[in-house]
């Protein structure tokens, strides 16, 4: 968003200067070309905003999307490793009462 920060303040300073060379910031030189190319600017930034707010939430879904499933598996993760846990302790228990059979 920084660069494009950037290039609107570049394209800004660049209209602001073509505007003062063709009109000397005097009203009475403002013709319909001007206002035609206004509206053409307006909509050149709204597409190229679309278009960056469109990649941006597609990149924001995703990272979103990939924090969900390292969570889910840092869940399973742990649920194996209790299963690990429980399972190594009931083969020590049997292990213990192979050697010491209670008659």
């Amino acid at each position: 968003m920084k660069s494009l920060s950037i290039t609107g303040l570049i394209l800004l300073a660049v209209s602001a200067l073509l505007f003062y060379l063709t009109t000397d910031f005097t009203v009475e030189k403002i013709t319909m070309s001007h206002v035609m190319g206004v509206m053409a600017g307006v909509g050149i930034g709204l597409i190229i905003g679309g278009m960056v707010g469109y990649v941006s939430k597609g990149s924001a879904i995703k990272a979103e999307q990939q924090r969900k499933e390292f969570k889910q598996l840092q869940k399973d993760k742990e649920e194996l490793e209790k299963q690990t846990a429980e399972i190594a302790k009931r083969e020590a228990e049997l292990q213990a009462q192979n050697r010491n059979p209670q008659i």
